[in-house]
């Protein structure tokens, strides 16, 4: 008998008022629960707008110790509820530390542990070194109640390291949640399908099923901010072992999506590809800092 898993994503718009925002999400992980889905992706801190277009001090305050923060109380209570799992982003506060952080919740609503994002962007629109440390947690990969789930934050999903790293812990999926949009700096800079083809090489070198969740709307910045503020793309999507779309968004889409993934065929696929088998680490000094040759 096959062991499926079903994932759900979701794409939104998000606002200032952190409870309207986790209501507007939990509203969308019932409807994804409705229709089956097991492990329910919201996009990145969803707890309100994306603060980082800018480097301005009042956002520290919206941050939380992970255990407390509004989005994962209000989350656990309904992955108890519904019975699913759910990988809750958040800006976390570790004493005088702050992370852009993921907390992974089982389908009982218990927390697995943290993620903290490893890689951290600096460029205009997304000023998150401001905000953000880098993360002090490694990689991460949950055994949850339906599969081995790994999930990096954002920017870490452009770097084939990470998506091999959990795949090479036992990840049976990876997971993307998403902040991503329109580059201030340049009107004429449209990042959306290298965005989605980074990922997609990630599901077919690693064999592994992809999803992404990536938040949709315009948000307006602050005077003389170039185009009056920041347009998020959506086009959130999952993807089979192939690299091809199973279930995709456009742009300005709202709703769910899902799609069913066998896992045991894709453990016996995965083998069957060799691409793990055949990896020569011998070779793969130059990818570690200080032991690359001249």
């Amino acid at each position: 008998m096959s062991r499926n898993l079903t994932l759900g994503v979701l794409q939104t718009a998000y606002g200032l008022d952190m409870a309207a925002n986790i209501a507007r999400t939990a509203d969308m992980v019932r409807e994804a629960a409705s229709r089956g889905a097991q492990v329910i992706l919201p996009s990145e801190l969803f707890q309100g707008p994306y603060f980082c277009v800018i480097q301005d001090e009042q956002w520290f305050a919206t941050a939380y110790p992970w255990r407390e923060h509004p989005c994962v109380l209000a989350m656990a209570a309904l992955a108890a509820e519904l019975g699913v799992v759910i990988p809750v982003s958040i800006f976390e506060r570790d004493g005088q530390h702050y992370y852009n952080s993921l907390v992974m919740l089982d389908a009982d609503g218990q927390p697995l542990g943290v993620y903290r994002k490893s890689h951290i962007p600096d460029g205009p629109g997304y000023q998150e070194k401001y905000y953000f440390r880098p993360g002090d947690t490694g990689f991460r990969v949950w055994d949850t109640r339906f599969g081995r789930v790994g999930v990096g934050i954002c920017w870490d999903q452009w770097y084939p390291e990470c998506a091999r790293a959990m795949t090479l812990m036992g990840a049976e999926v990876l997971l993307y949640p998403t902040a991503i949009g329109s580059e201030p700096h340049d009107a004429s800079l449209d990042t959306r399908d290298p965005w989605r083809r980074a990922m997609l090489g990630h599901a077919v070198s690693n064999v592994i099923p992809v999803a992404a969740a990536n938040r949709i709307g315009f948000e307006a910045g602050p005077s003389g901010y170039p185009g009056g503020g920041q347009s998020f793309y959506g086009s959130s999507f999952l993807a089979d072992h192939r690299g091809d779309l199973v279930s995709a968004f456009e742009r300005g889409d709202e709703g769910v999506l899902t799609a069913t993934f066998d896992l045991d065929f894709l453990k016996t696929h995965r083998a069957a590809w060799g691409f793990f088998r055949d990896r020569r680490t011998d070779l793969y000094d130059a990818l570690t800092p200080g032991r690359a040759r001249p």
